[in-house]
């Protein structure tokens, strides 16, 4: 739509509304800014812009609204706007109608940060013209004018910016997998699938569709699509795509039988060459090999580029060892199926921090997982009780309450040889303002200990 000379409501002052505010401007819109809490925002005092509470009169008038991924779709206030034929549109949509070059879009319950971030390293390395953003870091908004013709923007995209898009067409799209997430916000599984699988509905058969084989609702989006799809699997072999197979490889100056990412038939590297733990992601590997070649880049470029990537803060990150106890950080363990991963990347001697706010999950899951691998498991914030009842009581459960309380008593019981894990398979914001947030507590209570 025309946005020069519109007048264009905001909704939500978090980071991606006010970068939205400012590409409006730009533009030539007339903005109007909305918030729960109307409190001043020192960005947009800066530009001149009041915010207006949450309330219908600061919808009189719009001739667009758009809303911040933090704020729910089905807002009672939306219906009346909708119903009066005003488009109503999410930041990435809005970011969509402005941004230079083409898109590749990555979503998944799990993994997307990291294959969005390696990626984004695999194209800058091989001196492809790339820029990352989207859920991690940048808004998409703000990517707009650091865009242009011939650059990637590589984008990771949750369930909420996805279900507010309209014409949004990434060149691109990878879903990682699917399982149960944010059902406090989507309410049914099959929502919150619904939305993962708009990433594909507007592409174009010269598109294509990074879907994961083993995972039966990624797959099933092949059928979604008319663009051409592309599979990754650690389980089988696929071509073209990625898989990992048993194959002679040099490591060390030896040929050895070795388990061995393919890619398009071709050998691309030896498991043991990726430098994160888990299969989860060698299976973000695959995906972001894949994304990589589609974009350009050779066998070779990836395979150099995987072995020096440097990870992502807070997603099974290495804290520290001390008195023969590592330490790892993966407050980006959110959900059920994000701590399963965790837990599957060691082989036991774990004490597991977990808890913070529920989203309406089921932790029956994690019990086998948590009885074969640990240790204890420490319980903290809104959801403990919750936890604790649908673990079963099989497993050594304490209540520590605060992520502090949690480590002190993991320092207290863990011997040489056990791993600390904070994955909480829970949000954070009962305890702290986001999961980076949380990480960087759990660092620096870790760092700290020993010290006098």
């Amino acid at each position: 739509m025309k946005v020069e000379g519109a007048r264009a409501v905001v909704v939500g002052m978090a980071r991606s509304g006010v970068a939205a505010v400012e590409l409006l401007l730009e533009q030539g819109a007339r903005v109007t800014a909305v918030d729960q809490s109307a409190m001043a925002n020192p960005k947009l005092v800066e530009l001149g812009v009041p915010v207006h509470p949450q309330e219908s009169p600061a919808f009189e008038g719009a001739d667009l609204v758009v809303l911040s991924p933090g704020v729910p779709a089905d807002l009672e206030v939306l219906q009346s706007v909708r119903g009066r034929g005003i488009p109503v549109v999410g930041d990435l949509e809005l970011a969509s109608w402005f941004l230079k070059g083409e898109v590749i879009g990555i979503t998944g319950s799990n993994g997307k940060t990291t294959t969005t971030a390696m990626t984004g390293h695999i194209l800058q390395a091989s001196g492809i013209p790339v820029q990352v953003g989207g859920n991690i870091g940048t808004p998409p908004a703000s990517m707009v004018r650091t865009s242009r013709a011939g650059q990637w923007n590589v984008l990771e995209l949750s369930s909420f910016q996805l279900e507010t898009i309209s014409t949004f067409r990434p060149h691109i799209g990878a879903a990682l997998n699917v399982t149960p997430d944010h059902l406090d916000r989507h309410y049914t599984f099959e929502k919150y699938a619904a939305a993962k699988a708009r990433l594909f509905e507007n592409q174009r058969p010269e598109d294509f569709a990074v879907l994961n084989a083993d995972d039966p609702v990624t797959k099933g989006y092949a059928e979604q699509t008319a663009s051409k799809s592309l599979f990754f699997s650690s389980t089988r072999k696929v071509e073209p795509g990625a898989c990992r197979i048993t194959a002679l490889w040099i490591l060390g100056g030896v040929t050895k039988k070795l388990d061995v990412i393919e890619l398009d038939g071709q050998p691309l590297m030896a498991s043991e060459e990726v430098p994160l733990r888990g299969v989860h992601n060698l299976e973000n590997t695959m995906a972001a090999s894949i994304m990589a070649k589609l974009a350009g880049a050779t066998h070779e470029q990836i395979r150099t580029a995987v072995m020096s990537f440097p990870g992502v803060e807070h997603r099974l990150e290495f804290v520290r060892e001390l008195s023969g106890v590592a330490w790892y950080n993966d407050s980006k363990a959110t959900n059920v199926d994000a701590t399963l991963k965790a837990l599957a990347a060691f082989p036991g001697g774990l004490w597991v921090i977990l808890g913070g706010k529920d989203k309406n999950s089921d932790y029956r899951p994690l019990a086998a997982a948590m009885k074969e691998k640990t240790r204890g498991v420490l319980l903290i914030g809104a959801a403990a009780d919750k936890i604790e009842n649908h673990l079963h009581g099989e497993i050594s459960t304490v209540k520590c309450g605060t992520l502090e309380a949690a480590v002190l008593h993991a320092h207290a019981s863990a011997h040489s040889g056990d791993t600390v894990l904070l994955a909480p398979a829970c949000a954070s914001f009962d305890q702290f303002e986001n999961f980076e947030h949380r990480g960087r507590e759990f660092k620096r209570l870790v760092n700290q200990l020993g010290k006098k």
